[in-house]
């Protein structure tokens, strides 16, 4: 399981997550081949909330102003998912990226508390604890069968390598 790090109130003063400026956003949530298939079992779910290739399909902003993350609630700026919400939700900030044929644990940039705190003791701790956990012979097998979590995001910091098994 993984512990949140950004305290809930700071995430739901922000209204950055969950909006993208293009409708094929690298941003937009992947799902693991299991979190897919529950997805379509899930009652209240529609089939059209996830793409082929297993990315959430954005719906267009209320304000006009690019597109939102199908489940988010936008006026209560939370998500209508949240217990069931998936790996890469559960994650972020941390990001799965692909650099240079390195498959690296990295923190978005662009989210405020990131900003604020990257350098204070105890987001290092967290991020040795994310990292040891990805780290696991079980996280990473379920990375290496799901490779479209691994993406190529600009403005991240890398954290760790992370070592996947070959296939």
């Amino acid at each position: 399981m993984i512990r949140q790090l950004i305290p809930s109130s700071v995430c739901l003063n922000c209204r950055g997550c969950c909006r993208f400026r293009e409708e094929n956003s690298v941003w937009l949530p992947c799902l693991t081949d299991e979190e897919a298939l529950g997805f379509a079992d899930r009652p209240g779910i529609p089939a059209v909330s996830v793409s082929p290739d297993k990315r959430i399909q954005p719906v267009p902003h209320p304000d006009g102003e690019g597109f939102i993350c199908a489940f988010l609630d936008f006026k209560q700026n939370s998500c209508r998912i949240y217990p069931l919400r998936p790996f890469e939700c559960r994650l972020y900030p941390f990001l799965i990226n692909l650099r240079a044929k390195k498959v690296l644990l990295t923190v978005d940039l662009n989210c405020p508390y990131v900003r604020e705190h990257l350098q204070e003791a105890a987001f290092k701790e967290y991020t040795a604890e994310l990292a040891a956990y990805l780290n696991q012979p079980a996280q990473l097998k379920m990375l290496r069968n799901n490779p479209q979590l691994i993406q190529a995001y600009e403005q991240v910091a890398e954290i760790v390598e992370l070592k996947l098994p070959p296939h």
